[in-house]
This record gives C-alpha cells, structure tokens and sequence, in this order.
C-alpha cells in the first residue's frame, strides 16, 4: 500500500486571552485543491496532534469561506491572507515543507487564531463611515452620482475589513494611535456619496485628529497585502489633499 500524503501544519496556539502562547504540529491528509480552511477542518475531526496527543480544535474565525466577508484572516507562513483562498499546493515548494499558522499580531487573540477586530470597526465609526439616513427620507430619488465618482468608489466598497493591510502596516502599534488604512478608505469612499457628503467636514475632523491621516507613514505595505486591490495609497493622498483643502479654507474663515 502506497504511504499516503500528508500536509505538516505548525499552529500557534493561545487558550485564552492573555495566556501564554504554545505551538502545536498536525498532519492531515492531502486532498488535491485544499485550502487552510480544511486543514483545519481535519485536524478538529482527527484530533490529535503529530505526536498522536490529544488536541482541541483549532479555533479561527471563518464565515463566507469565499473570500467575502475577511474573518479568516490569519498569518499563514509569515503572511497575513485569508485561510479560504490560502491553498496548500500553492505554500508547499515540497511534500515536506510544513505550514505555519499564527493569529494576526495587531489585534488581541481571544483564542488561538481567532482575534477580536473590534477596533477596525470602531475606527469605522470614528470616520463616520455610512450614509446618515433615517425615517424622515421621503421617496425623492437621491443625488446622481457621475461616472468619474463611481469608479472612485467601487474599487474602496470592495474593502471586507479583513485587517490585512492594518496587520501589515508598521505604523499601527502600540506607540502611537493611526487608525490605518481601511478606515481612512472608507472614508473617503463616503466623501463623494450623495448623501454621505452631508458628514464630509465631521469626516475630515476626525481625519485631522490624533491617529490620523498624518500618521501615516507612506510604507505602502496596505496595498500589497490587500487582497481586493483596494487602491488605499490613492485614498489617504485623496484624504491629504482634502485635509489641505479644508484647512486652509478654515484658516482664512476665521
């Protein structure tokens, strides 16, 4: 009987928040076009670890498992890039070559390779990242928007808020408060809406403030790792050139 192909999986492990970390090994069987998200699968139903002890469940966040919703974001060999579209044929020069998996290092870990991105979405609403609408909006069609504002925009609506470029950014740590690249993006992709013009200077207000767009270090490691192409380098210069703006403006009012 022929020996049967194995992926060797190397997983950084943590029980709970603030404990310490420990590393575990896997093998799981080879299946043609797997990806980290049935990796991880198969050690949970094997339950054992290489050295045949037992092992719980690996725990990750995952949710759309096609690269949509940006929960299974983890650092898988050294990279940071979601476990669904991460595929073993495409990590391994060699059978042998084993796979590291950690838990992104710019959020705190809940659990194994599960973090708590809470903060991504609290920078969301510091931008004030949405349409103000409510229940007195009448059936009057909104603002039309050019065709020159809706090819800026769609490429920053594909943002999933997967972290990725807030992982890879060297600006966001512990010494300072950069709210990173997603959330100025997303910023900006509400500055031209019809409607979300209406918290424009609010918007830039935040952007002035401690943590933003003048943290930014112009590494431009945000748009290497995005997974999208989300064009966020075009958006904070977008975000400067309306602070500038919007300054001076304010300078000369008084």
């Amino acid at each position: 009987m022929a020996h049967e192909r194995t992926v060797k999986l190397r997983v950084k492990r943590q029980d709970t928040p603030g404990s310490p970390s420990y590393w575990q090994e896997f093998e799981v069987p080879y299946e043609p076009q797997m990806n980290i998200t049935t990796c991880l699968q198969l050690i949970a139903a094997h339950g054992r670890t290489a050295q045949g002890q037992q092992a719980a469940p690996v725990a990750y966040d995952a949710n759309c498992l096609e690269e949509v919703c940006g929960s299974c974001t983890m650092l898988i060999n050294g990279r940071v890039r979601q476990a669904c579209s991460a595929l073993v044929d495409d990590l391994l020069s060699t059978p042998d070559d084993v796979i590291t998996l950690e838990p992104m290092t710019k959020f705190p870990v809940v659990r194994d390779l599960f973090v708590d991105r809470s903060r991504m979405f609290e920078h969301l609403k510091r931008v004030r990242a949405w349409v103000p609408v409510d229940n007195s909006v009448d059936d009057t069609p909104p603002p039309l928007m050019s065709q020159k504002v809706q090819e800026q925009g769609y490429p920053l609506q594909r943002c999933m808020t997967c972290g990725c470029c807030v992982e890879a950014c060297p600006q966001v740590n512990e010494h300072n408060a950069f709210i990173g690249p997603a959330a100025i993006g997303q910023a900006m992709l509400y500055q031209k809406h019809g409607i979300g013009q209406n918290l424009a200077e609010e918007r830039l207000e935040a952007l002035r403030d401690t943590g933003g767009v003048a943290g930014c270090g112009n590494a431009q490691n945000c748009v290497k790792v995005c997974p999208k192409g989300v064009p966020l380098t075009d958006a904070i210069a977008r975000a400067n050139r309306q602070l500038t703006i919007y300054s001076l403006r304010r300078w000369f009012d008084r």
